[in-house]
């Protein structure tokens, strides 16, 4: 028996590997980049934050997260940015805003590509934003009465 998927890495968690699907391609997570952020760019409580830290051409902006997320999902290497810094100067961000983002990341996602595509992006895209969330948003409280003695 002979399978068409692609090898699956056993050193790594499936959810980091490549996802090897047809029609995943730069061309396409292009697409999914570009009609996310249109959405984004129209939602009433991130069109205008995003409007605040990008102004005039959009378009560098957009080729940076194509490149982001070619190296999410197809391991490219295309990106060399650092997300958690260019998120954490942004004050007007609330966790609340991450749920929004999300809603609108995974209908794109389920648009452009066939149900399983779309569950890997949501699924890298949840724990990209967990993982910003907890930058963002943790903050250790006061030690215990008795903590660490």
């Amino acid at each position: 028996m002979t399978s068409k998927s692609a090898p699956v890495d056993r050193a790594r968690p499936v959810a980091e590997q490549a996802l090897n699907h047809s029609g995943v391609d730069r061309t396409s997570i292009g697409k999914l980049v570009r009609e996310f952020y249109a959405k984004v760019r129209q939602n009433e409580r991130l069109g205008p934050i995003f409007a605040r830290e990008i102004t005039g051409d959009w378009e560098p902006h957009l080729e940076k997260m194509t490149d982001f997320w070619c190296s999410v999902i197809l391991k490219s290497g295309d990106y060399h940015g650092r997300p958690v810094p260019a998120h954490l100067k942004l004050k007007d961000v609330t966790e609340a805003d991450f749920d929004i983002w999300q809603a609108l990341f995974g209908q794109t996602s389920a648009e452009l590509f066939a149900p399983e595509t779309a569950a890997v992006f949501v699924d890298r895209a949840e724990r990209i934003a967990a993982s910003l969330k907890l930058a963002m948003f943790f903050r250790l409280g006061p030690a215990a009465p008795g903590a660490g003695q």
